[in-house]
């Protein structure tokens, strides 16, 4: 039975991973999303040998020299395994300022303590303290020079969502880490029609996906869809209603999937609504965020709709 080896303290590890055997005893290891996408478990083997899969996701310096992620590490051997010098570096954040975007949803704008280089579209992991972080999609564009824009999703029993809802406020400080993600805009082929859809808050990076495509001149139809239980779950309405009054190629249509629509909005799934509108999507770019359960039905959907696996981003949350 493989053993994992920390601080000089040998433990059992079973079938388990090597974050849940060392959380298991006590053994305090930052973590957030557990499913291998957020990063913020890293950390390094000093012996033994590291599974391939625990090494997915990572860029190849890393992965040389023997980082790994805690939560998808099952190890078949023994291995003795240390905390990051590298990976994700933390930094300071102070809190520019703090919005309600709807009744549950807070919009958070973030300055930097030093330049942080990201793409709108890819997410952070901010932190209630050492061990207790979240990751949260960046709505905003650095070619803007915004602060960082967050927006969180008050969870009921929510570790760090709660803390954020009922304590923050303009002026606090806090932790942040650097941004890390595939699900952006990349310039290039400006002709391609781009769908984007998402429910709850997984509106927050194709906002920023959009703008940052129209900053960069993009010509294709850019089709966004928003799906919500109910009218009360929308937000960035007027902003995105403005962007379509500006740009002739951008297309924004809210979703209310339970009871009646008012004017403007249309009945009915979130994923329905756009297959329905553009069944075939050969050649298309689609960009999938929210809800896992819609994330993963609208990726084989969108796929068997023709759009290309590799032009299919998706980020479940």
């Amino acid at each position: 039975m493989a053993k994992v080896i920390y601080g000089g303290q040998s433990y059992e590890c079973g079938e388990h991973s090597v974050l849940d055997c060392l959380t298991a005893q006590g053994v305090v290891v930052p973590s957030s999303c557990r499913s291998g996408i957020c990063q913020t478990c890293l950390m390094r083997a000093v012996k033994g040998e590291v599974p391939e899969r625990a090494q997915e996701g990572l860029k190849p310096t890393l992965a040389a020299q023997n980082y790994f992620l805690a939560c998808s590490c099952f190890p078949q051997s023994d291995i003795e395994v240390v905390l990051p010098e590298a990976g994700l570096n933390r930094l300071a954040a102070s809190v520019a300022s703090v919005e309600y975007l709807n009744a549950d949803i807070l919009g958070i704008r973030l300055h930097p303590s030093r330049p942080l280089e990201y793409k709108a579209g890819q997410f952070i992991n901010l932190f209630k303290d050492k061990a207790t972080a979240r990751s949260y999609s960046l709505a905003s564009l650095p070619a803007l020079d915004e602060p960082l824009f967050l927006n969180v999703r008050k969870v009921p029993g929510g570790l760090v969502s709660n803390w954020l809802f009922e304590n923050l406020k303009a002026g606090d400080e806090l932790e942040i880490s650097e941004a890390t993600g595939d699900c952006f805009y990349v310039p290039g082929n400006a002709g391609q029609n781009i769908l984007l859809i998402a429910t709850g808050t997984g509106l927050a990076p194709l906002y920023g996906i959009v703008r940052d495509a129209l900053m960069n001149g993009h010509q294709g139809r850019l089709s966004l869809y928003h799906g919500s239980y109910d009218i009360g779950g929308f937000y960035l309405v007027d902003e995105l209603k403005e962007l379509v009054r500006l740009h002739d190629n951008f297309s924004y249509v809210p979703c209310v999937s339970e009871g009646a629509a008012p004017k403007g909005y249309v009945q009915g799934m979130v994923l329905d609504a756009a297959l329905n509108d553009y069944p075939d999507l050969s050649g298309w770019r689609v960009f999938l965020c929210g809800n896992p359960n819609m994330v993963h039905a609208a990726k084989k959907q969108t796929f068997f709709a023709g759009a290309s696996m590799r032009e299919i981003f998706a980020d479940p949350f």
